[in-house]
Formats: C-alpha cells, sequence, structure tokens
C-alpha cells in the first residue's frame, strides 16, 4: 500500500537529536517508494538549525529532494496573502 505522507512547515521548529535521526530513517525508508510532500519557508542553507547537524541535514535533503518535483513558491506567504485580500480585495 502506498501512503503518501505530507510535512508542513519544515524548519518551524528545532528538532532534538533523536527526533532528527528519527526523521532521516522515515525519509530514507520512503524513498523512491512512497509519495512526500515538505512544505517549508526556509530554505536548505537553514536547515542546519532545525536538525543541529550539517551532514544529517545534508543527508536528508538529499533524500527528499532525489527524483523529486520541487516548486519554490517565494518566500511570501500564501496564508498571509489569502487573510490580506479577504480583508482587503482588489477592486475592479
Amino acid at each position: 500500500m502506498r501512503i503518501p505522507a505530507s510535512l508542513d512547515e519544515f524548519g518551524y521548529l528545532n528538532l532534538d537529536r533523536k527526533g532528527a535521526k528519527l526523521l532521516f530513517r522515515i525519509f530514507t525508508e520512503r524513498e523512491e517508494r512512497k509519495a512526500t510532500a515538505v512544505a517549508t519557508n526556509s530554505p536548505f542553507a537553514e536547515w542546519d538549525k532545525a536538525f543541529g547537524d550539517a551532514r544529517l541535514r545534508a543527508a536528508v535533503a538529499d533524500r527528499i529532494t532525489f527524483r523529486c518535483t520541487l516548486i519554490q513558491t517565494g518566500t511570501e506567504s500564501y496564508r498571509y496573502q489569502a487573510t490580506q485580500e479577504s480583508f482587503f480585495p482588489a477592486s475592479n
């Protein structure tokens, strides 16, 4: 059975060493077998803060970006933009 996974706001909270290793194992087990979606506002260069280990961060980034579709939407928050548009609709 193929079960997709989604991880939102990745990199927002720092992981302790045990949590970072567990997440690495999850990505490793899913690599090339199951769909995994990751949403983040943090560029890869800032993931060291979340993982606390540059080598572990590089290994995770390697696994989730191999044969992936990378969609960059910019730095503006979609949620913030939608909220702004609901309060201040564009006048036509």
